[in-house]
């Protein structure tokens, strides 16, 4: 079976096709690397509803192997996470050595979509902006590999994003209450995301903006991103440099 094979049903451009191949292959790579030398790999997945975090996801991890990687999308926090030390249900999700962990939403709720939505108090929010910082440096200086990701997209593209999904029974499960919601509180969103970025960007912490209206090139350069950001051993760099119109840092 050819790689073109597995995308047969995505009608996908098949420049875009060959260069997801050996962009996956080297993440092949990096992942043995990873595993060999017992390094611990977080990458966390934020941005708003449909922006295109899972997808982007589902390209890093499509032909990792399975016992080296773990996907984190946590629920609700239940009645007892939620009278425990915000963190710790995230802290104990953090990569074991030699294992690479996507999170898809991390401890970033407490950022944008509960301070939006009134599931935090304003105490609490205050405190995780001034520990979430502390903590990550924290987790850096004790030798993780952080990268933070923002998926970002316009107002437009979102809402048509949610029209598909309602229309679409395979994918009418993705929407939620708060999806229903983003629309109406794009604004509420936008002041959230942009506090959350002048206080938790950091040098050793950035944040990585991806650029989610094209999903495509999006998931190309975040894949591409994290190549660049990690060497190991029998590294391609042809092609693997990030597009800085479609991924970019966060400027204060």
């Amino acid at each position: 079976m050819s790689f073109r094979s597995y995308y047969s049903d995505y009608n996908l451009d098949p420049v875009y096709i060959d260069l997801l191949y050996t962009l996956q292959v080297e993440l092949l790579k990096l992942q043995k690397f990873v595993y060999d030398k017992k390094l611990r790999v977080a990458i966390l997945f934020e941005g708003r509803d449909t922006a295109g975090k899972g997808s982007a996801i589902f390209r890093f991890t499509q032909f990792l192997n399975p016992r080296q990687y773990r996907v984190v999308a946590l629920g609700k926090p239940t009645k007892q996470e939620r009278g425990q030390w915000y963190f710790q249900r995230y802290i104990k999700e953090l990569p074991n050595p030699g294992e690479m962990v996507f999170f898809d939403r991390s401890w970033y709720n407490r950022a944008v979509v509960e301070p939006v939505m009134g599931f935090c108090t304003d105490d609490q929010y205050v405190r995780f902006l001034r520990e979430a910082p502390r903590i990550e440096k924290f987790l850096i200086e004790d030798g993780m590999v952080l990268i933070k990701f923002w998926f970002s997209i316009e107002m437009e593209t979102q809402k048509k994003r949610i029209e598909n999904r309602l229309n679409n029974p395979l994918k009418r499960w993705k929407v939620s209450d708060v999806d229903l919601l983003a629309q109406e509180k794009w604004e509420a969103f936008t002041y959230y995301k942009e506090k959350m970025f002048t206080q938790t960007h950091t040098p050793y912490s950035p944040w990585i903006i991806v650029n989610g209206n094209q999903r495509e090139l999006g998931r190309i350069n975040a894949i591409r991103y994290v190549l660049k950001a990690i060497d190991y051993p029998e590294k391609s760099t042809e092609r693997d440099l990030p597009d800085a119109q479609i991924i970019f840092p966060f400027s204060l």
